[in-house]
């Protein structure tokens, strides 16, 4: 007989939303997370219950874990057994667990993150307090359902003696849900179990004065006890942990910061190469040495510093770039009433005492029926002793036992417990003495009947037992807390002084983008000639500077490079420097258009950029600090073909003056310009003409001289006085600076500042460089065309216009 085939035509997303739906509903009710009554994962809790169950207890000897882990698979867990292993594992390992659920001999993994031995080499048993999980399991406490083949039964919880969830913690994820929850103390979970059972209504603030917070098994600083708060109340709340760090002196002016604590879950090895790799990667400059000189008597992880460094300052640094610090997110999610609920500290305390309250009021029916059993034959025994020689008679009238029985049954009006109890009674039991055990048993079993009925009847009663257990507990298990709790989250502020190693260097940047930093040695050296540079390029900046300061490069792309000295190339005075698009990232035609150094960005000045469509715009100095800046950093936002022609730095100057390719000269106070944000585009400076351009801009000081050096692209130059030009207000066309020719015009190519005897380069379009000094050329008023310098038919048309960088001594810019 063929069978025949049956289909059915469902959607897709039905059959894999139903299918992913009941696979969901499985591993959060039944894998990843744990039971808000015992704090146990599924695969936890059959672990436990298999051990029980075949006798591997504390007060026996241990016993293979492979022996185990073959049970737990056979009969309640049928997945692999590195899974279940690996549950076992964590169990056992104090730096994991709060209170130690199983006891293991050999290799059980390190901080490290070393792996255990196989199962086959390790041996394990029950801990002690693991018992007080599984005490009274026995006693019909908890909800027995059948394995997964229907061979044998397991718990569906654990009758608990104590509120592990809260003492051991938990962390798990399943399909939409993840549970965080920190281990702690147990005389504080206990002490609040205690509090909320005798106030109901007790408050997070009240329940607080007892439970302080979290307790890691690896100790630790936790920093935030608001964030506790917002845990305890609403399931979700960030603390942070920090290690145990303590700073010792050694010989010779060093010091050394040894850690003895580190935060819970983090990865020693890991961390310690992490520490380390700050100093091979030269992002700290203080460290000498990092050694990790843990043993069996304690972690200890010693970093050792370089001379005269700052131990605060590079701890500090260490907290904030390691995982010597690290934060900590509650997301207290657990299985209660078999839904994932976010468990607050009083939903958790309320679903322990309710079970509690169960496995009390089960145990104790358990224990009044056995006592009233016991009773009952009890009663039996001693009426039959009482009549004794008739009821022998009557046994011995008997054919069998079931006879007898019958006959006692008949006779006497025994129960058929009873006369079971006596037809099995030994001869030696008939004495004196055996009657007055009975008359002590029945009393012993009366005042047992009469507390037991009087704790299934009075709620205040049931309250006292479980506050006389808990007390036993706590007496016995209770250790000192681990981890010290400080109120406030502790703001780290790194200087890069602290970090970075005092040198003085010179520091040179050229017109083409080569950078370096040279030592004075080297410098003095060459007696600073022989400078490395290409033919075709010049020096834009040269000073003696700090390794502890930075420069920032302005381009004509309208951005800026934020650079620490220390970051930059150690390279010899008489070799070409490193390109700065190497360093970042710059477009094929920016070119850079100015440098300056600072000492820090605390000062009351702003950069002020001028483009060459006439945008000008200020920017507070503070808004350049920069956290990271692996990249250029936008500090004027250029629109169409426009282009950055000047960055300024802004302290005493109050005026600007800006020149045009046309010949306009507008001069203007600075205050004009509002300060505004980096990106931003700025303001209209000048009212440019059609087809013209801005080729200069000028800050200027009212307590210096300045005169102005004009050079147009036909090689003629001038100087004026900067009287000639008017205050007026920004965005205006301004003032005509030559004498308007009807054919072959002067163009303006560059106006510079001078205050002395600055040397001017004028380089044409043949490659010819030609010096001019400021001195040479004569004031004349700005009608004037200037004196021709250049003979344009030989050397070409001048191109570019720059004063002579001069070493300056070491100060801020």
């Amino acid at each position: 007989m063929t069978q025949t085939e049956r289909y059915q035509d469902l959607p897709l997303e039905e059959v894999i939303g139903d299918r992913f739906g009941r696979y969901s509903k499985y591993i959060i009710q039944d894998r990843a997370l744990p039971d808000a009554r015992d704090g146990l994962k599924p695969v936890q809790r059959r672990i436990l219950y298999a051990m029980y169950k075949e006798g591997n207890t504390n007060d026996k000897a241990f016993r293979k874990s492979a022996k185990t882990v073959g049970n737990v698979i056979g009969n309640y867990h049928p997945h692999g057994d590195t899974s279940v292993y690996e549950a076992m594992v964590r169990l056992s390992q104090d730096w994991k667990v709060r209170h130690m659920l199983v006891e293991m001999h050999g290799n059980n993994g390190s901080m490290d993150g070393d792996s255990p031995a196989a199962m086959r080499y390790t041996e394990a048993r029950l801990s002690a307090i693991a018992g007080e999980l599984l005490r009274d399991i026995d006693k019909r406490t908890v909800e027995f359902i059948p394995n997964f083949d229907d061979s044998d039964m397991e718990p569906t919880v654990l009758p608990s003696r104590f509120p592990n969830l809260l003492v051991n913690g938990s962390t798990g994820i399943s399909a939409g849900y993840a549970t965080d929850i920190p281990p702690h103390a147990l005389h504080e979970v206990l002490d609040a179990v205690l509090m909320r059972m005798d106030n109901p209504n007790a408050t997070v603030e009240e329940l607080m004065t007892v439970i302080k917070g979290p307790d890691f098994p690896t100790g630790g600083i936790i920093q935030g006890v608001d964030g506790i708060r917002k845990a305890y109340e609403t399931g979700k709340g960030k603390i942070i942990i920090r290690s145990k760090a303590d700073i010792e002196p050694l010989k010779g002016g060093k010091e050394q910061i040894v850690i003895t604590e580190i935060p819970f879950e983090v990865n020693k090895a890991s961390m310690i190469k992490k520490i380390d790799d700050q100093r091979f990667d030269r992002k700290l400059e203080g460290i000498s040495e990092v050694r990790d000189e843990s043993d069996r008597t304690g972690l200890r992880i010693v970093i050792e510093l370089k001379k005269d460094m700052d131990a605060n300052g590079i701890l500090n640094y260490l907290y904030k770039n390691t995982d010597l610090q690290v934060s900590y997110n509650f997301n207290m999610v657990a299985i209660h009433k078999r839904r994932p609920t976010m468990m607050t500290l009083q939903t958790s305390l309320d679903a322990y005492i309710i079970h509690q309250k169960e496995i009390i009021t089960k145990r104790s029916e358990f224990d009044l029926q056995k006592a009233n059993d016991r009773m009952h034959i009890v009663e039996g025994l001693i009426k039959a002793l009482s009549i004794l020689d008739e009821v022998i008679k009557t046994i011995r009238a008997s054919k069998d036992k079931r006879d007898a029985k019958n006959n006692l049954i008949s006779s006497f009006a025994f129960s058929e417990a009873q006369a079971e109890a006596i037809v099995s009674l030994q001869l030696y039991r008939l004495t004196n003495t055996d009657i007055t055990e009975l008359r002590n048993e029945a009393e012993s079993l009366r005042k047992l009947i009469a507390e037991l009925t009087g704790i299934l009847t009075s709620a205040t009663k049931l309250k006292n037992v479980i506050k006389k257990e808990l007390a036993v507990i706590r007496k016995q298990f209770a250790e000192p807390r681990r981890s010290v709790i400080e109120d406030k989250i502790q703001e780290i502020t790194i200087t890069r002084e602290l970090l970075i190693p005092s040198e003085d260097v010179v520091v040179t940047v050229t017109k083409e983008g080569y950078v370096k930093r040279t030592s004075p040695r080297s410098h003095a050296a060459s007696n600073g000639q022989d400078f490395a540079m290409k033919d075709s390029d010049h020096l834009l900046f040269e000073r003696n500077l700090n390794t502890q300061h930075t420069i920032l490069i302005f381009t004509t792309g309208g951005n800026f490079v934020y650079q620490p000295i220390n970051e930059l190339p150690d390279i010899k005075w008489k070799d070409l420097g490193q390109h700065l698009s190497s360093i970042v990232q710059l477009e094929p035609n920016e070119s850079i258009l100015a440098v300056y150094p600072f000492e820090n960005f605390d000062a009351d000045a702003s950069i002020l950029t001028v483009s060459k469509n006439g945008m000008v715009k200020r920017s507070a100095l503070k808004d350049y600090h920069i956290q990271r800046y692996s990249r250029a950093i936008k500090t004027m936002n250029l629109k169409g073909d426009d282009k950055m022609i000047f960055a300024g730095v802004v302290t005493k100057e109050t005026e600007l003056f800006i020149a045009t390719n046309q010949a306009y000269g507008v001069r203007f106070p600075l205050e004009e310009i509002p300060i505004t944000g980096l990106r931003t585009a700025g303001v209209k400076g000048v009212n440019l003409k059609d087809g013209d351009t801005v080729v200069s801009a000028i800050m200027i000081d009212p307590q210096q001289k300045q005169d102005l050096v004009l050079v147009t692209q036909r090689g003629a130059a001038k100087k004026m006085k900067l009287q000639e030009f008017e205050i007026g207000s920004r965005a205006k066309r301004g003032v005509v600076m030559l004498r308007e020719l009807k054919s072959n015009p002067h163009r303006v190519v560059c106006v510079l500042s001078v205050t002395g005897s600055e040397e001017i380069l004028m380089e044409t379009s043949k490659g010819v460089r030609l010096p001019l000094a400021a001195t040479a050329l004569k004031t004349v008023d700005r009608y004037s065309n200037g004196s021709f310098l250049v003979d344009e038919s030989s050397d070409g048309k001048v191109t570019a216009v720059y004063k002579k960088e001069m070493p300056a001594p070491k100060e801020q810019a």
